[in-house]
């Protein structure tokens, strides 16, 4: 896969900057160097079928903080969250967008996928968001989408999917680098009613809402604890 090279780093080659290669555990990953390449123009892309899928975008996520005091959701590099992927039988995958503009993604076996037809309402709209939004990478296309539904579906809808709906719409929002946006579906997030059951079902979104405040508010937007 492809990265910028300007001949100040070094590697495998004669006197300039030509190779790359990550590891983890068995999975090896290799880049090349292009003199005057741009990395959103980039076409290198490749999937990666793992195990472990959660525990992979933990130690992602955990080493994009390290590196940037938070996750990044817009610009390069940035990663997106875990989630299931209508156009890849249902099973759960996230991206990686490196410094390069490659796109590595990532997803579980096909023993996760689920079984039975897919959703319908406001969670089968979702799940068309995120193909827009994570797959393909058009946040805008993604956003017009989810205000459809949510406009159709938002007084009819579930608790938890509610949730899950407005917190992918704020992040849609934080990739147009939209701070109103933000705020206004973090804030109706935080005011969807839910009973225990939906605190539980809900924990892994709302700390994912937390994540999301903290850029784009003056001060913070308060988030009610996943117990």
């Amino acid at each position: 896969m492809p990265v910028h090279a300007d001949g100040a780093g070094r590697g495998r080659g004669a006197g300039r900057w030509r190779s790359l290669t990550g590891q983890r555990d068995d999975l090896h990953l290799h880049f090349f160097g292009m003199p005057g390449f741009r990395p959103e123009d980039s076409y290198g892309s490749c999937l990666v079928v793992v195990p472990d899928i959660v525990e992979l975008f933990d130690a992602f996520a955990a080493g994009m903080r390290a590196a940037h005091g938070k996750l990044l959701v817009s610009g390069i590099p940035r990663m997106t969250r875990s989630r299931r992927r209508k156009n890849a039988e249902g099973v759960t995958g996230f991206a990686v967008i490196d410094p390069g503009g490659n796109w590595i993604r990532f997803t579980a076996g096909a023993d996760d996928a689920p079984a039975g037809p897919g959703p319908g309402g406001l969670t089968g709209a979702l799940h068309n968001a995120v193909v827009m939004g994570d797959s393909r990478g058009d946040h805008e296309r993604a956003a017009r989408l989810l205000d459809h539904a949510l406009r159709r579906h938002e007084a009819t809808a579930g608790p938890a999917e509610l949730v899950e709906a407005l917190a992918y719409r704020a992040e849609l929002a934080a990739r147009a680098e939209d701070a109103p946006g933000v705020r206004e579906f973090l804030a109706r997030a935080e005011g969807v009613p839910l009973d225990e059951a939906g605190r539980r079902a809900s924990a892994g979104t709302l700390t994912a809402l937390r994540d999301l405040v903290a850029p784009f508010s003056a001060r913070p937007v308060p988030v009610r604890p996943a117990d």
